[in-house]
């Protein structure tokens, strides 16, 4: 019998034996209908009054009885109502809803497909900081490790749209597709790309090969577990190897330098059949590494011998000296909009060209930053709550620091006037919005390399 039943069932009987006394005081001691229906209650819950007048010895049998089966009815429906309550307080339909109530709400959050290791590993990492996450998992067992750490997760398939709604896809700041499977982390990666186009993601890729396909599904950045292991298990060697070589004085002034590859062993490389000691040898580099038939083998044996079609994870170094120029940073640009999806739209595309982007969502705090980190460019959009672009562009050219910024007017209104404003205030160009952001980006980025001298506005 179900709870609702039993709660009926329990409901019915109380309300049978009420009348039952009250029927039977007005029958046995002709007490009113109301003094009658007043002493059933005070005898079924045992409160305990007092009589009305005083009873029978026939009154008093009754009421005995009324005692023993009217409580014996209460009892039970009391016990009903509980059970029912803890029933519905530990119904994994009820976690669910809480869960997916507690999912609604969330912002800028994090969404992780796939519970693997690398998707486990994540998640810990993530909880840690105090970062704010929904995990989409398709296995049962693994959904029942995230219930027992208390994460919020979705059960359903990645690559589903209706799954990536319900966690949240929509409001989400960023994604990990971490499957197990290079087409599902492409099928992800589009999935989510038309679901929130400025989304940054981060996908998953076992095999080289797959990287640009993702890469032009969508995917902000690849990262592949098999190369960032090597270049761990690298690091670990070139330190283990100067500790145990303290005779050797290193000179501070240079870092070692580690450049891991892949090799294949084929016919034309004549590795084949060689031992592992005798090949790092011959290629002079490091074997960190072989994979065969799918498997890797890590640190393999010097005796092992290799066998055609085999691939070597190699490392060799280098020495660089820290007096040498070191490698050109990033050209900087700062974007003032007050619009959150604009920000979040081109600071991803920014950042995909190469470039190191801040943002501001107001005029103000976009000049201070423009003055403070005198970056190669600065985007104003040409209207903003605060201050207009313009008188942005104004100031910071008015400034001492703002001389060898180039400045680009981010507008819709495509007329002579606002260009010849913008022109008047010292804008170097004027950059008119339209649904091709990645046409924006290039633009940008051609009249930022073009040096920071102030040019004719196009």
């Amino acid at each position: 019998m179900n709870s609702r039943r039993r709660i009926i069932l329990s409901l019915s009987l109380t309300l049978f034996f009420l009348v039952v006394g009250t029927v039977g005081y007005v029958t046995i001691e002709d007490y009113t209908p109301l003094e009658a229906l007043y002493m059933a209650v005070i005898t079924i819950t045992t409160v305990g009054y007092g009589e009305i007048h005083a009873l029978s010895e026939t009154g008093r049998i009754f009421t005995m009885f009324l005692l023993l089966f009217g409580v014996g009815s209460l009892a039970f429906a009391a016990h009903s109502f509980t059970e029912s309550m803890i029933e519905r307080a530990s119904s994994p339909a009820r976690g669910k809803r809480v869960m997916e109530k507690k999912i609604s709400r969330l912002e800028h959050h994090t969404i992780i497909c796939g519970h693997g290791r690398v998707g486990a590993a994540a998640a810990e990492h993530l909880a840690d900081s105090g970062k704010e996450f929904v995990v989409l998992e398709n296995s049962p067992e693994e959904c029942e490790i995230l219930q027992e750490r208390g994460f919020l997760y979705v059960t359903g398939d990645a690559t589903d749209e209706k799954t990536m709604i319900a966690a949240g896809i929509k409001k989400a700041e960023s994604l990990l597709a971490l499957l197990n499977s290079d087409p599902e982390n492409l099928f992800t990666v589009l999935t989510a790309r038309e679901l929130n186009p400025t989304l940054h993601i981060v996908a998953r890729s076992e095999s080289v090969s797959a990287e640009s396909k993702i890469l032009r599904a969508g995917a902000d950045s690849i990262i592949s577990p098999y190369a960032s292991a090597g270049r761990r298990v690298a690091d670990k060697v070139m330190a283990s190897s100067q500790k145990q070589h303290p005779g050797i004085v290193v000179d501070e002034t240079v870092l070692p330098v580690l450049h891991p590859a892949w090799v294949e062993v084929d016919e034309k490389s004549g590795l084949a059949d060689h031992a592992v000691d005798v090949v790092s040898g011959l290629i002079e580099k490091q074997i960190l590494g072989i994979r065969r038939d799918g498997k890797d083998i890590l640190s393999p044996p010097p005796e092992s011998q290799l066998a055609l079609g085999d691939k070597l994870l190699v490392v060799s170094t280098g020495r660089q000296d820290l007096n040498e120029t070191l490698p050109e940073q990033p050209q900087k640009i700062v974007l003032v909009d007050d619009n959150p999806v604009i920000r979040r739209l081109y600071t991803r595309l920014f950042q995909k060209s190469g470039f190191n982007i801040m943002t501001s969502s107001t005029g103000r705090e976009g000049y201070e930053m423009i003055l403070r980190e005198q970056p190669d460019g600065a985007v104003v959009d040409y209207l903003l709550g605060d201050i207009s672009g313009l008188e942005v562009c104004e100031a910071v050219r008015e400034s001492e620091n703002g001389q060898n910024v180039k400045l680009l007017l981010f507008t819709a209104d495509e007329s002579f006037e606002v260009r010849e404003k913008a022109k008047k205030v010292g804008v170097d160009m004027v950059v008119l919005k339209s649904p091709d952001a990645a046409e924006i980006v290039n633009l940008v980025r051609n009249e930022v390399e073009s040096g920071h001298k102030a040019v004719e506005i196009k």
